[in-house]
């Protein structure tokens, strides 16, 4: 399995991999987006977004106190979407755009794609909000526009290199996400654009190589969650504040594929794995008596049971003896802290 740098969830300190080389890279030609009104609209949609974690929120051990990245204006009523992470367990949310500040409020984060909405609490001035486009329009190599906002804002093109799954091992999983390089470090919430100005990723990584497995060269780039999975769930995100399949079971763990097996790498403090005596360095062999092949049908197989199953087993190996561990069964949205009021 390719390795890739997790940005979100180790408290941005990635943001730069001092081994990553540009010089595989090929430059996009950015002429086409000179005197271009589809992207000057884009550009203006894109706003910088600084939120402050609640006190005490358990993501703020990996994802900081205090966070900064991009949004994209996707709506006449200041509507915003953006990368989850920026968001979580966080308030005091705040909103820049090219002309002035704004104050806002979290609307909904979806545990399973990773978006985030915020509505700014101010009618928003001369911003038009930007289309939402489709990754099955776009051609491998074809260029594209990424619109970032903030001190380290960045404005420019870069090539679509992939589409295809991707699984984190911090439980999430995507059947399909967008690669794109050259790499732009300022990436969290980030608009990727097409050349007809429509929104088609937001921007959630930065990877050391976003080549297909079986490429001969890497690259680094970013992975892009697509805006197309938002249609589904927005009507769900913006009367419940999440999308429908966020009610999900949640263990707690950081899993990594060696070797053709699971690895525990992590375990989250006062999760249901850590309860139940799971460690770092553990293997993961199998869940309910069925073994697994892989960290991605791990996550389907864990995520098609019953929230109100009560108690799960999974079968561990810790180096010396194969155990059959029961964790309870918790929904993840349930453990996430919201700000008073909420």
């Amino acid at each position: 399995m390719r390795q890739y740098v997790w940005i979100a969830f180790a408290a941005f300190t990635f943001l730069v991999h001092p081994l990553v080389s540009f010089s595989q890279t090929v430059e996009p030609n950015p002429s086409v987006f000179k005197n271009n009104q589809n992207f000057q609209r884009s550009q203006s949609a894109v706003v910088q977004i600084t939120s402050k974690a609640i006190e005490d929120a358990p993501s703020a051990r990996t994802l900081g106190k205090m966070r900064q990245g991009s949004g994209v204006v996707i709506d006449s009523d200041g509507l915003i979407l953006t990368i989850g992470y920026l968001i979580l367990e966080t308030e005091q949310i705040e909103i820049r755009t090219q002309q002035k500040t704004y104050p806002a409020q979290v609307v909904a984060y979806d545990q399973a794609t990773g978006f985030g909405l915020i509505k700014s609490l101010i009618p928003l001035q001369g911003i038009e909000p930007v289309k939402l486009g489709k990754t099955v329009d776009q051609k491998i190599d074809e260029m594209l526009l990424v619109v970032s906002a903030g001190d380290s804002s960045f404005s420019g093109p870069t090539k679509l290199k992939d589409i295809r799954a991707f699984t984190g091992y911090w439980e999430y999983h995507l059947d399909s996400a967008i690669y794109t390089s050259p790499p732009v470090v300022n990436h969290s919430g980030a608009g990727l654009f097409n050349l007809q100005g429509d929104l088609i990723g937001i921007g959630s990584l930065f990877m050391q190589d976003v080549m297909p497995p079986d490429h001969p060269a890497s690259l680094a780039g970013n992975m892009f969650v697509p805006v197309e999975l938002l249609a589904p769930i927005f009507k769900e995100m913006l009367t419940t504040g999440m999308g429908p399949n966020s009610r999900r079971p949640w263990l707690g763990i950081n899993a990594v594929e060696r070797q053709g097996r699971i690895q525990i790498v992590r375990v989250t403090p006062e999760s249901p794995a850590q309860l139940a005596g799971i460690k770092p360095g553990q293997w993961l062999l199998g869940l309910n008596g069925q073994p697994v092949e892989s960290l991605a049908a791990f996550y389907k197989k864990l995520w098609a049971l019953p929230i109100q199953t009560g108690n799960l087993s999974i079968t561990i190996f810790d180096g010396r003896d194969i155990n059959q561990i029961p964790v309870s069964v918790i929904d993840r949205s349930t453990t996430i802290k919201k700000p008073a009021g909420v």
